[in-house]
């Protein structure tokens, strides 16, 4: 490239990052849509584990590792999670996930909805109607925590499908997307990189092309057919702002994917010889 002395933030997908020359550019709003099932949110978890591993050994001195880790989440717990993650992956990666921050904004989506509050919080219905007041946005309340973060982190949102589908039924669709590209600017003042994670097919086109739009870097992930009626996890980089001409020219923008208990998420290059 043609700053190599360039700082980058690794995914700490060590088959992935030498492609992109070390990382992605701090600062960086990365939609991670996916077919479900295809590995987006194998790619958030692998990134998650093996980044609290590298942070935890001496680095290269070009490399930007996230000062912290911060999950947040709608409508999963944090021992949802992280069950998930353990139940999936060997302790050899899992093992320093207690370093990863969990903000848990379920019970703001919820609050807004039908579901018994049973199902959800241990408060009593007196001070859930307190405190509803204070839930009615729940980007606002997003944004409040999203600015303790400290900068140069990782964040994941985990899902802002959840986010879309409930702002395009309730008429403010102009609002979610104003908030997306607001994060996407104020990210990079942050340095911080920001995880955002959107099942394929949940929004109607327009709407998930004004999404990736948002966006700087569009990570789809989908199955496509091979021999013996087989399928494959392929990873397709369709935008990165900073990359892409890059990564054409080394025609790097199509990988197969393998997800392991013992590795976590790999890639290898597809090279497509028209």
């Amino acid at each position: 490239m043609h700053n190599t002395a360039r700082r980058t933030m690794p995914t700490g997908i060590a088959s992935l990052d030498p492609v992109m020359e070390g990382g992605i550019p701090p600062g960086s709003l990365i939609l991670l849509l996916g077919d479900i099932g295809a590995g987006s949110s194998e790619f958030v978890y692998s990134s998650i584990m093996l980044l609290s591993k590298m942070k935890q050994q001496p680095v290269q001195e070009n490399l930007l590792l996230p000062v912290e880790i911060d999950y947040v989440t709608f409508t999963k717990g944090k021992d949802d999670v992280l069950g998930e993650m353990q139940r999936s992956f060997h302790p050899d990666l899992t093992g320093a996930l207690g370093d990863v921050k969990f903000r848990d904004l379920s019970q703001i989506y919820f609050d807004s909805s039908i579901i018994p509050l049973e199902w959800y919080s241990v408060k009593d219905v007196f001070s859930r109607l307190q405190s509803r007041g204070e839930h009615d946005n729940i980007l606002a309340n997003l944004a409040v925590q999203l600015n303790t973060i400290p900068k140069n982190s990782l964040i994941v949102l985990d899902s802002i499908t959840d986010l879309a589908s409930q702002f395009s039924k309730d008429g403010k669709w102009n609002d979610f997307v104003a908030f997306l590209r607001g994060l996407q600017r104020v990210a990079k003042e942050w340095d911080s990189s920001v995880y955002l994670i959107l099942t394929k097919g949940i929004l109607d086109p327009p709407r998930e092309l004004e999404v990736a739009d948002a966006a700087d870097a569009v990570l789809f992930f989908r199955w496509e057919e091979i021999t013996g009626a087989r399928r494959q996890r392929v990873m397709y980089i369709e935008k990165f702002r900073g990359l892409m001409t890059y990564l054409e020219e080394k025609d790097m923008v199509k990988f197969a994917v393998r997800i392991s208990s013992a590795e976590g998420f790999d890639v290898s290059n597809i090279r497509v010889i028209i």
